[in-house]
């Protein structure tokens, strides 16, 4: 029910699971596996699969931090964004690419939940696509140390208010890996 015109498509969006990012995250393994299994699974179904990879003085272009996690790869042909800034479509090419793709609906996963997870959900949903966060397959770090909740609060939080998310003409709402769709009807 996306607000974009002629944009079938669903794609995964894949937001930073590098090393510097997840290194320290909650249950790390868990979630890194879990987007394994769903980029496989859009890689099978023929689903867009959009890698972005943040860049900052902690995260130096090139730099280990900085590498995609070595459980997971881009494959050949995959687009891959490089950010600056929270939101995965603020000052990057990442809206000519999803409407070349003619992606009008986005599965997301990645971290960190409370920063690039919940900039990204919102930049997609004012721009008009159709926006499903996978519960189980985001991440973030302990932050309590700087008054944050524990990460599974702000991960089970996220989750929650997600969940009721809605926009004119568009839908948002989460997932669990195991329930994902890529034909775009969940």
């Amino acid at each position: 029910m996306t607000t974009l015109e002629s944009r079938p498509n669903t794609a995964l969006l894949v937001v930073d699971v590098q090393n510097g990012v997840v290194e320290g995250a909650h249950e790390r393994d868990a979630v890194v596996a879990n987007v394994g299994v769903l980029v496989d699974k859009a890689r099978r179904e023929q689903a867009p699969v959009v890698w972005v990879q943040h860049s900052s003085e902690e995260l130096a272009r090139g730099g280990e931090n900085w590498q995609i996690v070595p459980e997971l790869a881009p494959g050949d042909g995959e687009p891959l964004i490089e950010k600056h800034y929270g939101d995965s479509f603020e000052d990057t090419s990442l809206e000519t690419v999803l409407s070349g793709l003619g992606v009008g609906r986005l599965v997301v996963v990645g971290a960190q939940t409370d920063a690039c997870i919940r900039s990204t959900l919102h930049g997609a949903l004012v721009r008009g696509y159709d926006t499903s966060l996978v519960s189980d397959a985001h991440t973030t770090e302990d932050q309590t140390a700087w008054g944050a909740p524990p990460p599974d609060q702000v991960i089970a939080h996220t989750n929650l208010y997600w969940s009721y998310q809605e926009a004119p003409g568009r839908t948002a709402g989460t997932v669990e890996t195991k329930d994902v769709d890529f034909t775009g009807t969940s």
